[in-house]
């Protein structure tokens, strides 16, 4: 043998030993990547919640200050934006939110009886990872199968909270004398 060399026994050990560190690793990177995928999943689930609540609350607002006696829902999500029925426009919503589930603003709209969007929901049919422990305004969420399930939907007699219209100021008559005796 030569002063430098391994013996012929030991040189497989080291290879095996490298290989099962590396199906080690890969192991674990599979898990961790599972776990991130999960946390994400569950982050646009809070997403879709709070968008399509803010979507749903915009026309309930569009809807109760409908000028006049006859309540009309809006015809398209861009006059949530800039309600043109008011001097001066008045904005409902700062934004159209994308669905998080798509990654665009392509929710699928729910028409009401008398016309205009009365709701709306996403295109997704992914399968939510929540699917209880919702909120009261959420009740209705509860085992839905499909994200597409999860309908934001304004109702007029389901949300009294919602906030009114500002009623302009106006002048009081002025105080009458007493009269004299």
């Amino acid at each position: 043998m030569s002063s430098g060399s391994v013996p012929a026994p030991q040189q497989g050990y080291t290879y095996i030993a490298l290989l099962v560190a590396v199906a080690v690793i890969g192991i674990g990177l599979a898990a961790t990547s599972e776990v991130w995928s999960q946390s994400r999943q569950r982050e646009k689930e809070q997403e879709l919640l709070f968008s399509g609540e803010q979507l749903r609350k915009a026309i309930g607002i569009y809807y109760e200050r409908t000028p006049g006696a006859v309540k009309r829902y809006p015809e398209k999500l861009q006059d949530l934006l800039e309600d043109q029925r008011h001097l001066p426009p008045q904005r409902h919503l700062r934004r159209v939110y994308a669905d998080p589930m798509t990654g665009k603003a392509d929710w699928v709209l729910m028409t009401a009886p008398g016309g205009g969007i009365m709701g709306v929901h996403s295109r997704s049919d992914a399968t939510p990872l929540k699917s209880a422990n919702f909120s009261e305004a959420h009740a209705s969420f509860k085992g839905a199968r499909r994200y597409s399930q999860w309908r934001f939907v304004y109702q007029p007699t389901q949300n009294p909270s919602l906030p009114a219209a500002p009623t302009p100021a106006r002048e009081l008559p002025p105080p009458r004398a007493a009269p004299s005796s």
